[in-house]
């Protein structure tokens, strides 16, 4: 008798142990999303485009990543554009474009120094600081310091500019050979933590699809 009173107990609570065990999956994304949302205000007050935030959560969607990965490259790819900003600015570049944020953030990412940074913005010609950025990005992700890279820029710099050039796809194709790539993407693999690695590639000023200085 006592078998048959607890039988249809144990069956009612069946399914609400059940449901105790369900994922936490729905708290986990609210709690990224809100992450994101608090690193696109804080870009917004701070004066920093939104849309290179943006750009990254509607890759890392797109391609399918955990929003708990997007939201933390997004809070990296913010402390990268800050840190961009202040570098271009010390190198007396007080009206960045886009673009200019962009390829200096990723040059952050790829563990360039914030000196080096303001060094080439401050050297490099307007029209060519866009690509002297990405080569010395692209030279510190191969595993050179960042004064070693900053030295080889400026003396092709100083050089003229098809020996800049030069440079930079000597780098860029050493970089391939290597299967490196591109730095500033969703940073969302292994690497996460430490922001995208890799090297920018830059088409020269006036070829079309290039990053022009601002």
């Amino acid at each position: 008798m006592r078998y048959r009173v607890m039988l249809p107990v144990w069956l009612a609570l069946a399914p609400l142990a059940g449901s105790a065990q369900q994922p936490t999956e729905r708290p986990i994304r609210a709690t990224a999303e809100a992450r994101v949302q608090t690193a696109l205000q804080t870009a917004l007050q701070a004066g920093i485009p939104v849309s290179l935030l943006e750009s990254k959560v509607a890759e890392g969607k797109a391609k399918g990543v955990p929003m708990e990965r997007i939201a933390l490259a997004v809070e990296n790819r913010l402390q990268a554009l800050t840190r961009a900003r202040t570098a271009l600015q010390n190198g007396r570049v007080e009206a960045a474009t886009d673009g200019d944020l962009a390829i200096a953030a990723d040059a952050v990412q790829a563990g360039v120094s914030d000196n080096a940074i303001a060094e080439v913005a401050r050297t490099a010609p307007r029209e060519r600081r866009a690509v002297a950025v990405a080569v010395l990005t692209n030279l510190v992700a191969m595993g050179r310091a960042s004064d070693q890279a900053l030295a080889a820029v400026q003396a092709a710099m100083g050089r003229g500019p098809e020996a800049l050039l030069k440079l930079q796809s000597k780098t860029a194709a050493q970089m391939q050979g290597q299967g490196m790539n591109r730095a500033g993407g969703v940073g969302v693999g292994a690497d996460a933590s430490a922001g995208a690695r890799g090297g920018v590639k830059v088409d020269p000023p006036g070829k079309k699809g290039g990053k022009g200085g601002g």
